[in-house]
């Protein structure tokens, strides 16, 4: 069966309940979707399992998404061995009344799934055995997965996700983002701005301190540089004493034109020597 028919199946053993069929993304791995109220939600999944057409005899998962004020959504996932297809079906609940009926008697693999959406989310399902913690300590308040869940560790701690890789820990690079389940400044304590950041973002600093910047050597004055002789003239020859900045002794055939120049010969095998001895 197509996605279509697999929604418009389940549609139909619904009887007349209002339902809403849509086909999830994924193209090829498309899988018929279909949103049904909470008192029609175990009723639902029972039919998705017993229906011979259906025969979604697999629980996948089930697990909720927070949509802030228009509640969560439930949703769970079949799969049937039989005929090679998938159901995905939702139902959303009110914020201030979380609760749908457990499915653990139509599937009792969903026990730690309710159990741990329970614990992450804050909704009840009635009728399930065993709604104790599965995850967190027992003494741990809140409900971490809802939106409103200040994440305290990524208050405390440097984002990795503030740096692309790559970018220098010395500053520079993006504006330096808040992480994700951090309030903004003002809402709920301080927010330190991630490592690298160079002092500039949202609050205090936190994590591992910025690299500082090395120091480049100041570059010399257009004055104080040695002027490089023009072309075709000869640098000038250091003073006694001084220490030569150039080659140490003029090459051998400079030595012969010079000895010339002078009205000398050249000996050979004999080394120049500089001006002023011999």
């Amino acid at each position: 069966m197509t996605g279509d028919e697999v929604g418009a199946r389940l549609a139909t053993l619904l009887g007349g309940v209002e339902v809403t069929v849509s086909l999830s993304g994924g193209q090829a791995h498309a899988r018929a979707t279909v949103d049904v109220p909470p008192a029609s939600w175990r009723d639902a999944l029972r039919a998705a399992r017993d229906d011979t057409e259906l025969s979604c005899d697999f629980f996948d998962w089930l697990s909720a998404v927070d949509e802030l004020a228009d509640g969560f959504d439930i949703v769970a996932h079949l799969w049937s061995t039989a005929h090679r297809h998938g159901l995905l079906l939702r139902t959303r609940v009110p914020r201030d009344a979380a609760v749908v009926p457990s499915v653990v008697a139509v599937f009792p693999g969903a026990a730690w799934h309710e159990r741990e959406t329970h614990e992450m989310f804050g909704i009840g399902f009635d009728g399930h055995p065993d709604l104790r913690p599965l995850l967190l300590p027992p003494e741990f308040e809140g409900h971490p997965l809802r939106k409103e869940f200040v994440l305290a560790s990524r208050v405390a701690k440097p984002w990795p996700g503030a740096k692309e890789p790559g970018e220098s820990e010395a500053g520079g690079g993006r504006r330096p983002i808040r992480p994700p389940g951090v309030p903004a400044p003002g809402e709920w304590g301080t927010t330190p701005t991630p490592g690298g950041a160079a002092g500039v973002g949202e609050g205090p600093r936190g994590g591992t301190p910025a690299r500082p910047a090395r120091e480049r050597p100041a570059r010399p004055a257009p004055g104080e540089r040695a002027a490089r002789p023009a072309p075709g003239e000869r640098p000038a020859r250091p003073l006694p004493g001084e220490r030569p900045t150039g080659p140490s002794r003029p090459e051998p055939a400079d030595a012969d034109r010079e000895r010339r120049a002078a009205g000398q010969e050249p000996t050979p095998g004999e080394e120049p020597t500089s001006e002023g001895g011999s």
